[in-house]
């Protein structure tokens, strides 16, 4: 998939699925058609152990492009 491309409906409902079976996300009430969902206290520990991670790589990067 490229930057600015859409995931198509079995990619996405995959994605949630295997959020839901991990114990990253739950399902709230369903508004109208949507069907919203919440970060678990677990989701949101490792969402922000890897937002941590990646802001770690990024400095990296951004330390290299300065040196040259």
């Amino acid at each position: 998939m490229l930057i600015g491309d859409r995931p198509g409906p079995g990619t996405l409902y995959g994605a949630i699925k295997r959020l839901e079976e991990r114990g990253l996300i739950e399902a709230l009430a369903a508004q109208d058609r949507r069907k919203p969902y919440q970060l678990t206290p677990v989701g949101r520990q490792m969402l922000q152990a890897e937002l941590e991670r990646t802001r770690s790589v990024a400095a990296v990067g951004l330390r290299r492009l300065a040196v040259t």
